[in-house]
């Protein structure tokens, strides 16, 4: 008996606050099968939505606020959803704690409107990314953004087969949240840790 070829899947990257759609190309260049594309949300020139090649079945994966994004959204339906150092929810509020107090965003959005580049520099190297912004930011979009992260609330949307990658020590999304976040999922952990 002869079993039929499997579709390779076709991964859609998503990329988080103050990033590009770069920041996957290692990772879509280590893809040994399947396709893939990078969405651009638009924060260093004009945003990029790509049309999706039907005949696959598709795996979402958002970084940070792309999986916010993503989830939020819905711009398109995929069959499995990967979240790297994802959530549902940013900051805290409406039963969800400890996340990060909206306070913070605040601060960061009055900051942001007097000095976007600053804002999204400090908020790179917080994440160990040296490298500064690329050239051709765009504040009004960064800035809807950063307000996004504030605002929405998308857990009513968190649906269906999740798999969550978070970091032990992740300066912007810590363990804390991440478990408060899928605590109606299953977030795989490292071997030995409890």
């Amino acid at each position: 008996m002869t079993r039929p070829a499997m579709t390779q899947p076709l991964f859609v990257f998503v990329h988080g606050w103050g990033f590009g759609p770069a920041v996957w190309d290692g990772v879509r260049n280590a893809l040994s099968e399947g396709e893939s594309v990078a969405m651009d949300l638009g924060f260093y020139g004009p945003p990029s939505l790509p049309d999706l090649p039907a005949g696959h079945p598709v795996v979402a994966v958002g970084h940070s606020f792309g999986g916010l994004w993503l989830l939020h959204e819905r711009p398109f339906p995929w069959d499995g959803l990967v979240l790297v150092n994802g959530f549902p929810r940013f900051t805290e509020g409406n039963g969800f704690a400890p996340a990060t107090p909206r306070r913070v965003l605040d601060r960061m959005i009055a900051r942001f409107d007097t000095a976007p580049e600053a804002v999204t520099a400090d908020f790179l190297r917080r994440c160990d990314c040296e490298a500064p912004p690329p050239d051709g930011l765009d504040p009004e979009r960064l800035g809807e953004a950063l307000r996004a992260l504030r605002d929405w609330d998308a857990r009513d949307s968190l649906t269906g087969p999740a798999l969550a990658l978070a970091g032990g020590q992740d300066p912007i999304v810590p363990p804390t949240m991440t478990e408060q976040a899928f605590r109606n999922h299953s977030v795989p952990r490292p071997s030995g840790e409890r």
